[in-house]
């Protein structure tokens, strides 16, 4: 009896950033056309047999929509104050509401079903005693020059950080997923043949009482929920998207060097040697450890969303393996054989 073949299921992560001009700002007609030039990549998995969850940061976006309503209160102080987690769901909505359409689309040009795309409000719990909400290191909102992030550190109570040439912006905390609650909607919907949308932004932050559930002042990490949903419901890969093609050592460096293959153990002991930054490649890499760990078979790829297709032929991207490098070149098909990488 021939083995029933199962597709698969990537989860692909991609950032807030890459929806905005240079990672900073653009009008909400210049962020739809970003996310119908990014649908093309995303979708490209399922050209070879793929299922795709969709996951993507909200960095810069909850960060202007805690600006806006700000300034909203100041002017109408009746209004009333919206928290972070708040700000979360909002982005969520919104940046759902532009990935859905931008998908739907191109799977109608290609010849698709269109309403087989669904965008999932996700709440994800964090632990309320996570020492992240005592350090805070999460960039959120505009990059601001000199001395205008302290102004409004004063005025609003801020934590601002330096981030290199591009200025000062705010930081919040960012503790590490603990659950998401709607991974059994995501595993139910991506099973019945939709791209599903999830985990917006690293999801809205809460944290678990004897009363039940909370908002708190939060914005985690995206790519470690997108790791942390994917481990939960069974993914096989998780891809990572990022500004750059491949992952590299000794970062602008003359003795830069870029990765093709990496396994879990290699890149554990890069990321220890601060071959990964904090700012940058560092949470990616984390993130792909933390999927990785204890479960043989899954892989990752880190790659920019232009060349997604092309890391998924294997012409490029890094990929991370749990177990040793490959000897081979070999792209990955979409499916498995009875529970089998072919």
């Amino acid at each position: 009896m021939t083995p029933r073949a199962v597709p698969r299921t990537a989860v692909v992560a991609i950032g807030g950033n890459a929806l905005l001009r240079g990672g900073t700002h653009a009008t909400v007609a210049e962020q739809v056309e970003a996310a119908r030039r990014l649908a093309s990549p995303v979708v490209a998995p399922a050209d070879t047999g793929w299922r795709v969850v969709v996951t993507h940061g909200n960095g810069p976006q909850v960060g202007f929509i805690k600006r806006r309503a700000d300034l909203a209160a100041a002017l109408a102080p009746e209004l009333p104050a919206v928290d972070l987690d708040m700000c979360v769901a909002d982005s969520q909505g919104g940046l759902g509401y532009i990935l859905t359409t931008a998908i739907a689309g191109r799977l109608r040009s290609l010849g698709r079903a269109d309403d087989r795309v669904a965008a999932l409000i996700t709440h994800t719990v964090v632990d309320a005693h996570d020492e992240a909400f005592s350090h805070r290191t999460k960039p959120i909102g505009a990059f601001y020059p000199a001395a205008r992030p302290r102004e409004l550190a004063d005025l609003h109570h801020w934590t601002v950080a330096e981030e290199g040439e591009r200025g000062r912006r705010r930081v919040v905390p960012s503790p590490r997923p603990r659950r998401v609650l709607e991974t059994e909607a995501v595993r139910a919907l991506s099973s019945a043949g939709f791209t599903v949308i999830a985990a917006g932004g690293g999801g809205i932050p809460l944290v678990e009482g004897d009363a039940g559930y909370r908002g708190v002042e939060a914005v985690i990490d995206k790519d470690l929920t997108s790791a942390h949903l994917a481990a939960e419901f069974g993914a096989d890969l998780l891809v990572v998207t990022t500004g750059v093609e491949r992952v590299a050592v000794d970062h602008g460096r003359p003795t830069q060097r870029y990765l093709d293959r990496l396994t879990h153990d290699e890149a554990e002991r890069l990321l220890a040697r601060g071959q990964f930054p904090p700012g940058s490649m560092g949470p990616k890499i984390r993130a792909a450890l933390d999927f990785l760990r204890g479960a043989p078979g899954r892989q990752v790829l880190i790659t920019s969303p232009q060349q997604l297709g092309a890391a998924l032929d294997g012409r490029g991207g890094t990929w991370l393996d749990s177990e040793p490098a490959r000897t081979t070149e070999e792209p990955l098909n979409g499916t498995v054989t009875a529970g089998r990488p072919q």
